[in-house]
């Protein structure tokens, strides 16, 4: 008995290899054994397929009919013919969907063949009905127009001659450019943001830092490094994706355009944009302030990405008309690596807090008049051309921008070899090897653009009873501001007022208040006894509470009768309590007050250690409260005379 027990196991392993031998083999003739064996790999079940015990290669056939590789509970002899059962049933799905499949696709052949003989048959005609000659007397006029434009080409301007060609001559910048620099050359370069007023050289100098990026051993920028320039404010797109030339956008076949052969089947066709033509290098984005909000956003997630990706109502995956090039932009996107550098002319606070956080920031200082002179004076090397002393000094009276000063020069030129063509002895080709620009040309420029000086205000070792200046600061230049106060005693006792610009804003009001305050405070003195007039020279504006202490100063001046020596500037925000405090824009402010010859700078100490080391010209004295201000304004001391 058991003899014959074994014998019927036997059999009955046998019948169950010959039914898994022929579903191995219907396998084989659906998929081809290398398609079969890719097939086992991807899915695990190579190891199982080759077992041999077949209980493991049942499981293989489970995960290769069912394509699901987490078939992992080997079947056991009971569950076998239930589990063989379920694969016939699916394979039999299988040979019935491959024999439909089959027949559609000898209909489509067929169909395929019968359209082919109907094109074939149409671009035949169409051939015999077009002229063998495309080109007409009218295109070959066109062409010819074209080609001859090709032939005229201009000298480069004279600002292209005159822009930096190195770090070097970037003037005025020297630890700016060196920050930019240590923050490209690392091997984990930084996104940046440029702060600075217009035409110091932020441009400039980012396109050359990337350069010297390159040059630097285990620089992450290779030798080809691309630097795509763009401008903020030219960044025009539509919310609807329909054009977006910086990330990039899709041409819809039927609304937008894609190219002929695409539209004719249907396939948007992907535009790539400029961070894409970035990648690898520096994306560079003057006046990143004024983008568009939105585009800013959509920009700070290609940074995060570092990928862009495309959508498209007409893409079609399992289009196989459809180029390989499109199906991986639409499924994988475009890559995007690229290191950001934003400029602009705007205040921090004014710039998106998300693109702030992921920059680090450098500020370019204002150009003073002894720069722009140096700046000048190199221009005129690369011109060729000499100076007539006190030329470049001239033109620095009018101008900050280092841009402008060039744009002067260069007019001059142009104008002073206007003359020297039209003098008729030289009209023989006898023309002077080095030009030599004169005063009275530059003032004839000055003249002829309507410049105004830019510095209208002269410091003065003179005192003064009621005025002192200021400082301000608009777009990262510094200013001084005249401030002058009169005291009168009042029509009726302790009915005193207190006039102000009604121009120079809320802020400033508050100042003059607290002055008055402080007054009270410091010399037991009502203003309430006094009519009190302050004014701010020109009606202009002051933006912050930072004139407190020069409306203070101007204040008690004119109410002690007591001189202010007009070389002095002063800035910070008074508190009631006579403590003067940290206000913005402290280097601007210095900048701008060496422009307008002033010696003596008094700040508020906690804006000390804002102080450059390198800044020479001025003396600057950082204070804590009024009483601190008061021997350096009105009596002589040691700081006083140094």
């Amino acid at each position: 008995m058991k003899n014959r027990h074994q014998r019927l196991i036997r059999e009955d392993r046998e019948h169950l290899n010959r039914q898994v031998n022929t579903l191995y083999n219907i396998l084989t003739e659906l998929y081809g054994t290398d398609k079969l064996v890719l097939r086992a790999g991807k899915l695990n079940a190579l190891k199982l397929m080759r077992s041999r015990t077949i209980e493991e290669r049942i499981l293989a056939l489970q995960r290769l009919i069912f394509e699901d590789p987490t078939f992992d509970l080997v079947p056991s002899l009971q569950e076998v013919p239930q589990v063989l059962e379920q694969l016939k049933e699916e394979v039999a799905d299988m040979l019935a969907r491959r024999s439909v499949e089959d027949e559609l696709e000898q209909k489509i052949n067929e169909k395929l063949q019968q359209r082919y003989e109907e094109y074939v048959r149409e671009i035949k005609m169409q051939v015999l009905k077009e002229n063998d000659n495309k080109e007409n007397a009218q295109t070959l006029k066109k062409l010819a127009f074209l080609e001859k434009l090709e032939q005229k080409k201009l000298a480069h301007s004279t600002l292209d001659i005159l822009r930096p060609a190195n770090l070097n001559e970037i003037v005025g910048q020297k630890q700016a450019i060196k920050s930019l620099v240590a923050k490209l050359a690392s091997p984990f370069p930084q996104h940046v943001l440029l702060y600075g007023p217009p035409g110091v050289g932020k441009t400039t100098a980012a396109r050359l830092a990337l350069e010297e990026a390159k040059r630097i051993k285990g620089s992450a920028f290779s030798s080809d490094a691309p630097f795509v320039e763009v401008n903020g404010t030219t960044l025009r797109w539509d919310p609807r994706e329909v054009t977006n030339p910086l990330l990039g956008s899709v041409h819809d076949p039927i609304y937008q355009g894609a190219r002929r052969e695409l539209a004719e089947q249907g396939i948007p066709e992907p535009k790539l944009g400029l961070v894409t033509e970035a990648h690898g290098g520096v994306l560079f984005i003057d006046e990143i302030g004024e983008m568009d909000p939105l585009l800013q956003n959509k920009l700070l997630k290609v940074l995060e990405d570092k990928r862009v990706y495309f959508e498209s109502a007409y893409y079609d995956a399992q289009d196989t008309h459809i180029p390989r090039y499109i199906k991986k932009i639409f499924e994988e996107g475009v890559p995007a690596n690229f290191i950001l550098i934003g400029a602009t002319t705007r205040e921090p606070e004014q710039i998106n807090p998300a693109i702030r956080s992921r920059c680090t920031e450098v500020f370019f200082n204002p150009l003073t008049p002894t720069e722009i002179q140096h700046i000048i004076c190199q221009a005129a090397e690369k011109l060729n051309v000499s100076l007539e002393p006190q030329v470049s000094e001239l033109i620095s009276r009018y101008t900050i921008d280092g841009r402008k000063a060039v744009g002067i020069l260069a007019d001059a030129y142009s104008l002073h070899y206007y003359s020297q063509t039209e003098n008729k002895e030289l009209q023989t080709g006898r023309m002077p090897a080095l030009l030599r620009i004169t005063l009275p040309v530059v003032g004839e420029i000055i003249q002829n653009s309507r410049l105004i000086p830019y510095v209208t205000r002269k410091a003065s070792s003179k005192g003064e009873i009621g005025k002192i200046y200021g400082l301000g600061v608009m777009g990262f230049v510094g200013s001084v501001v005249e401030i002058e106060a009169v005291v009168f005693p009042a029509r009726q006792k302790e009915k005193g007022t207190i006039r102000f610009n009604e121009t120079a804003g809320s802020m400033a009001k508050d100042a003059v208040f607290n002055a008055t305050s402080v007054i009270r405070k410091s010399i037991n003195e009502d203003l309430a006894n006094y009519d009190v007039h302050i004014n701010v020279l020109g009606g202009g504006q002051i933006d912050g509470p930072s004139a407190g202490v020069a409306i203070f100063l101007a204040i008690l001046s004119a109410l002690q009768e007591r001189a202010i020596p007009q070389d002095i500037a002063v800035t910070g925000e008074l508190s009631i309590q006579g403590q003067v405090r940290a206000v913005g824009g402290v280097m601007e402010k210095i900048y701008g007050a060496r422009q307008a010859g002033i010696k003596r700078v008094i700040i508020p100490a906690e804006n000390a250690a804002d102080i450059s080391s390198e800044l020479t010209g001025i003396h600057v004295i950082p204070v804590s409260s009024v009483e601190e201000i008061l021997p350096y304004i009105f009596t002589q001391s040691k700081l006083l005379v140094s």
